[in-house]
């Protein structure tokens, strides 16, 4: 079964956030969660948030359900806010304010499943001999 949380018109540019999506993606949520916790920005924040409320939309829908992990995370571009900002010479600049929208898909995780994670350091040492 599969949960959605999504977020709108969050004030942060989506560039700023597609490159915490591998951090999350095909994760369990709680180790997602905590390893955003340790991403010293804002959108880790946003993202823990949308996430956070996930589990919580999980949890009404399926209460005996544990373990979850993180199938999709969509990050979409949304409508720019234009605002004017005066310039030399009697000029205005037009600035851009960039907001995004973001979904979270999570599926359940089977007690016998558990998601294997990559152990860092190990690329290559088993082929040695």
């Amino acid at each position: 079964m599969e949960v959605i949380a999504k977020a709108k018109f969050v004030r942060i540019s989506c560039r700023k956030l597609r490159y915490l999506r591998p951090i999350v993606i095909n994760q369990e949520a709680e180790f997602a969660m905590k390893a955003l916790q340790n991403v010293p920005n804002k959108g880790a924040l946003i993202i823990r948030k949308l996430i956070k409320s996930a589990l919580s939309n999980a949890e009404q829908k399926n209460p005996e359900q544990k373990s979850w992990y993180i199938k999709n995370l969509l990050i979409d571009e949304g409508p720019r806010m234009k605002r004017l900002r005066s310039a030399p010479m009697g000029r205005a600049v037009i600035i851009q304010r960039k907001l995004s929208h973001l979904k979270v898909i999570l599926e359940e995780l089977p007690e016998t499943q558990v998601i294997k994670r990559k152990a860092h350091g190990t690329k290559g040492k088993s082929d040695r001999t």
